[in-house]
Order: structure tokens, then C-alpha cells, then sequence
């Protein structure tokens, strides 16, 4: 059996399970796309990610450092500056994140006219 066969995210108890559920998150979808461009500094990030709180872009950060998926580098300089990139492993996620975006972008329409309708049956 390799390591793929032996993680399966349908079980509740397997840690691919929490991967899945990081990938999946709006804020780790936002926070590769906008590193997807190259490093930045926690307040560049900030202003790219549009209403997400300072406190959510901390937790965030610190659970794709976790994962693997962003490394953080820190620069011994007064004031101190702080750098966020894409490890290899977030650099082959973003193609996937960036197909769930396109595809987003492309049904939008369809989604929205769908909710119309749904709404409207409902009233």
C-alpha cells in the first residue's frame, strides 16, 4: 500500500481529512492566490486579502507554516521585517486553487441566476 492509498480523507478520523478542510477554507484559497505572485509582508497580504481579519490572516499564516504549504522568513533588521512565500508544496496547489477560481469566475452567472430562482420558489 503507498502513503496516497493510505490516507483517506472520507474517514473523519484521518489527518488528510484536516488537509482537505485547510485547502478548502476561503482564506487559504485567497492567501496562495495572493502569494501566488511572489513574497510578501504580512500587511501586503492584508490589503490582497480583502475583510479578512488580522487576527484570521495570523491563524491562517500559521496553519499553512504548519502544513508545510508557506514558509516564513524572518529578517534580523530594525524595524524587523517579515517575509511570507509559497513552498514547493504551495506552489503545486496553486494550479489546483487556481481552477476552483476560474471556475468560480466562469459560473458565477449561472450560480447567481440558480439562487434567484431557488429564492423565489421558496417565498
Amino acid at each position: 500500500m503507498n502513503d496516497e492509498q493510505a490516507f483517506d480523507p472520507y474517514n473523519p478520523n484521518c489527518p488528510s481529512r484536516q488537509l482537505v478542510d485547510r485547502i478548502g477554507d476561503r482564506w487559504t484559497v485567497l492567501i496562495i492566490g495572493a502569494l501566488a505572485s511572489g513574497p510578501a509582508r504580512y500587511g501586503e497580504l492584508a490589503e490582497s486579502v480583502a475583510g479578512i481579519s488580522p487576527r484570521m490572516l495570523s491563524q491562517t499564516l500559521k496553519a499553512l507554516e504548519r502544513d508545510g504549504l508557506v514558509a516564513r522568513e524572518a529578517f534580523a533588521e530594525i524595524p524587523p521585517r517579515v517575509v511570507y512565500s509559497l513552498t514547493p508544496s504551495g506552489e503545486s496547489l496553486r494550479p489546483v486553487l487556481l481552477a476552483v477560481e476560474t471556475w468560480a469566475r466562469q459560473h458565477m452567472p449561472g450560480v447567481l441566476a440558480a439562487r434567484e430562482a431557488f429564492d423565489a420558489q421558496a417565498a
